[in-house]
């Protein structure tokens, strides 16, 4: 039987566990239902016992470091009053609960902002992005800053998204996202596209997730939306035609930095996509057996030829880690931004507008001079075959690709004014010279 005793400051102090048990309970001869429970480690806590329904009930109140005799003894009078009205403390205590987190998530849905979400959508997607995808996402939120140090220091426009990262997601509208778009649109429409295909893709995910669940409006993305602000979606046509090989090559081979000027010809003259050629690794290149592995974004990853003056340009490039386009400066190790080195080149031949991806569509149009069969070419660049045949019947073996990628390398620069004294196999035993 449980000693039953008013509790006192110096009683509750005195007690002990009783040799033997694991825990000793005392009860308050003051307070119906309250006791003491002492374990043989000597905590001490505050408890409410009775019957509810035939069987027996215990509550814990709290440690007696942090209740006090009579904040626990108004406790349990509660409890008590409860009980009476045959009321389980423990139900009405979970439901307590319940409120509080519903209150808690209501809280949260209310405060989620576009930029708290995103850092969330940015890690439970990153493992199905590609590299360059999960960039994209990555600095179109960045808000403006500084770059470099000291007199190298120079001020970055915030990103195309910044201005909407603080805005509640429940404020979401298709007006706030038309006067953002109509804004953005003004000053870099490209980045603006792409921002908001990535927005809408990104608002599909939150109505999937509970806790964003139902909070953007549902137009805010609408076609209507892009239909208004976006201006109309065109097929670009940049191309280096057949006269123009010259010029592009004289003023690309005249960049300062090699790395960037062997990056800008092996695009042209392996049709690669930008960020294709910007992620390949010393070990992705096969001096041996003349063959570069390409991570492509349809099929994952590709092989194609590594052609005889592609290879002596990959051959003169510094090893200085783990990228073949590598760069001392930047924080990631390699190539960041050719573009502007290609546009100034581009200038000084007195061409047009040609975009990196150009370079892309023009190996695929100067493929036709030497009458390349279209599967040859579609399977270099990673193009998705277009007739059963292609899908099913062919299986190009590499030497066969190299026959052709060689020809139309040899073709190029032939038109280019670039001599090679031979299509060696090995890399590093030709001369290249221009007249």
């Amino acid at each position: 039987m449980a000693r039953r005793e008013n509790f006192t400051a110096g009683r509750v102090a005195g007690y002990e566990c009783e040799t033997g048990k694991e825990q000793t309970i005392y009860r308050d001869g003051k307070t119906p239902g309250l006791a003491l429970r002492v374990t043989v480690s000597g905590a001490k806590s505050y408890v409410f016992e009775t019957k509810l329904n035939g069987k027996n009930l215990r509550v814990t109140i709290g440690d007696v470091r942090t209740w006090d005799i009579g904040k626990a003894q108004a406790e349990a009078t509660r409890l008590k009053a409860l009980t009476d009205q045959g009321i389980d403390p423990r139900q009405v205590a979970t439901e307590q609960r319940a409120k509080v987190e519903a209150a808690a998530v209501e809280q949260f849905r209310h405060d989620a902002t576009l930029g708290d979400a995103w850092a969330v959508y940015i890690e439970a997607r990153r493992h199905m992005w590609s590299a360059r995808h999960l960039v994209d996402h990555q600095k179109l939120i960045l808000s403006a800053r500084t770059k470099g140090e000291g007199d190298d220091t120079k001020a970055l426009k915030a990103a195309v998204l910044a201005s909407l990262a603080p805005v509640r997601l429940s404020d979401l509208t298709a007006d706030r996202v038309g006067a953002w778009l109509k804004d953005e649109v003004a000053q870099r429409p490209t980045q603006a596209a792409l921002a908001y295909r990535l927005l809408r893709a990104f608002l599909n995910w939150c109505d999937d997730r509970p806790e964003y669940a139902n909070l953007a409006s549902p137009d805010a993305c609408s076609r209507k939306v892009s239909r208004d602000h976006l201006p109309k979606k065109q097929a670009k046509t940049d191309c280096l035609q057949r006269e123009q090989l010259k010029p592009w090559f004289e003023n690309v081979r005249k960049i300062p930095n090699p790395v960037i000027s062997a990056y800008l010809q092996a695009l042209l003259l392996t049709g690669a996509r930008r960020e294709e050629l910007e992620w390949v690794k010393w070990q992705d290149v096969d001096f041996q057996w003349l063959s570069i592995t390409i991570h492509d974004k349809v099929d994952g990853e590709r092989v194609i030829p590594l052609t005889p003056f592609v290879a002596s340009l990959l051959a003169s490039l510094p090893r200085r880690n783990q990228w073949v386009f590598s760069s001392p400066t930047a924080a990631s190790g390699r190539l960041q931004e050719p573009a502007i080195q290609h546009r100034r080149a581009v200038v000084n031949a007195g061409l047009p507008v040609l975009t990196l991806h150009g370079l892309r569509r023009s190996f695929g149009t100067l493929c036709e001079w030497v009458e390349t069969p279209v599967g040859i070419s579609a399977q270099i660049m990673g193009h998705k075959p277009s007739a059963t045949a292609e899908k099913h019947y062919r299986q190009r073996p590499l030497d066969l690709l190299r026959m052709w990628h060689s020809k139309i390398e040899a073709w190029i620069l032939e038109q280019a004014g670039i001599e090679v004294d031979s299509l060696q196999a090995r890399p590093g035993l030709r001369v290249i010279s221009t007249h």
